[in-house]
């Protein structure tokens, strides 16, 4: 049987993690955050890009026992069986493909600002149409050629965001930073909300460990560094947005405005390239990393062989690739990803829940075929584990009954399919 190719390395699998967490909503949230905790938003990004390294630290734990695609899915299925594998793939998959979708739209808006008929009919069709068609070529060409993209749209989205935390840290006023309001509970519980889900995406970065030279090492390294890097450039991003803007509460576009005031109209275009370098980087990412969960599954048998099949020449998933491109674009062009981006607070708290949980289940099991020995082991024994749980339980707390539902729904339909592929 043809082979996935092992050919990225560390470096790659972290450049895919970044690049699925830093999207378009870091231009919009230094905001966002400071509309609900004012002055307190760059120390509130500080601290959920800690607690999210929690999660990630669980999820460099369990990704260092396994070679093979899959991420998250593979530990949950050892830990607590075929079903809940299941479902936490099929939660990723759905995720990534409806955040494509949205994505994707988000893009031809943007787009529609310099020209405005690609916002609907025809050109907003050829857009969304073309752009999907080029990105799943591009993956089926090989998880190289794919990587390399990723790695060029990543760099193109982090150097304007570099340019803005470098030109701008000499634009500060402390001034911006007092007084500092008092934060009551509800707002406090928003606002990690809205930072967890802005940290969100790094789960992927285990998935490609099948593809991986060396994945038991190099999938805990970029993890961390996916991480660390993320929570760096987003904390500082929301340092210079606030420190700059005296009003940033009142503005919808911080990054552009704050550029416009630092570089004049350049500096707000510099921005909107980073934005679209972001929109179209997340697109890449998601057919990469939403395929090998379909891939995965079939591998193991959870679902038909055929979305396991691998190219014989570029030796990628091409059936699930064009399976997963071809939702993708479907749900972007009927607009039906708007009633199903709700499902993503219940995916998020089923998907690190069971890494956070099964981290700790898996250190009392012996290595087999499945699961080799743990290469990296989070430090503090349970403590860490333990806090990635509550974390995790946290977006339960926060989310709304029609997330809830949302969510049930769809857990609902991954089991239905589950039932109908175990009995085929």
């Amino acid at each position: 049987m043809t082979e996935l190719r092992r050919t990225l390395g560390r470096w790659d699998l972290t450049a895919i993690g970044i690049n699925q967490v830093i999207g378009s909503a870091i231009f919009l949230l230094p905001a966002d955050v400071a509309r609900l905790v004012g002055p307190w938003g760059p120390l509130a990004f500080l601290v959920i890009g800690l607690l999210s390294m929690c999660i990630a630290l669980c999820f460099a734990e369990v990704g260092s026992r396994f070679d093979r695609t899959g991420g998250p899915y593979l530990p949950a299925r050892v830990a607590f069986g075929r079903f809940v594998g299941f479902e936490v793939s099929w939660m990723m998959w759905f995720t990534r493909v409806t955040s494509q979708a949205s994505v994707v739209n988000g893009l031809a808006l943007a787009l529609a600002f310099y020209w405005a008929p690609l916002a609907e009919g025809w050109p907003r069709i050829l857009l969304i149409g073309g752009l999907t068609s080029v990105l799943t070529l591009v993956n089926v060409a090989g998880v190289k050629q794919s990587s390399l993209v990723v790695n060029l749209l990543t760099i193109g989205k982090l150097l304007p965001l570099a340019v803005f935390i470098v030109l701008g840290i000499w634009f500060v006023d402390p001034a911006n930073f007092t007084p500092l309001p008092s934060v009551t509970r509800e707002q406090f519980g928003t606002t990690a909300l809205l930072l967890i889900f802005a940290f969100g995406g790094y789960e992927v970065t285990g998935i490609l460990a099948g593809e991986a030279a060396n994945p038991q090492r190099d999938v805990p390294f970029a993890f961390v560094m996916t991480l660390a890097v993320v929570a760096t450039v987003m904390t500082l991003t929301s340092v210079v947005a606030t420190g700059i803007l005296p009003g940033i509460a009142d503005t919808r576009t911080p990054l552009a405005d704050g550029a416009a005031l630092i570089l004049g109209g350049g500096g707000a275009l510099l921005v909107s390239l980073g934005s679209s370098f972001s929109m179209a980087g997340h697109n890449m990412g998601a057919i990469l990393n939403a395929s090998r969960s379909l891939f995965a599954m079939a591998e193991n048998a959870d679902l038909p062989r055929w979305f396991a099949r691998v190219h014989p020449r570029y030796r990628t998933p091409v059936n699930a690739i064009l399976f997963t491109s071809g939702m993708a674009l479907a749900l972007a062009l009927s607009g039906s990803f708007v009633f199903l981006a709700a499902v993503s607070a219940v995916a998020r708290l089923v998907i690190y829940l069971a890494v956070s949980l099964s981290t700790l289940v898996l250190r009392g099991q012996p290595t087999s075929a499945e699961m080799g020995p743990a290469l990296f082991t989070t430090p503090f024994g349970i403590v860490i584990p333990v806090v990635a749980a509550l974390v995790s339980f946290g977006i339960l707390f926060g989310a709304t009954s029609q997330q809830l539902a949302a969510g049930a729904a769809a857990l609902a339909a991954g089991g239905i399919l589950y039932a109908i592929a175990r009995r085929g």
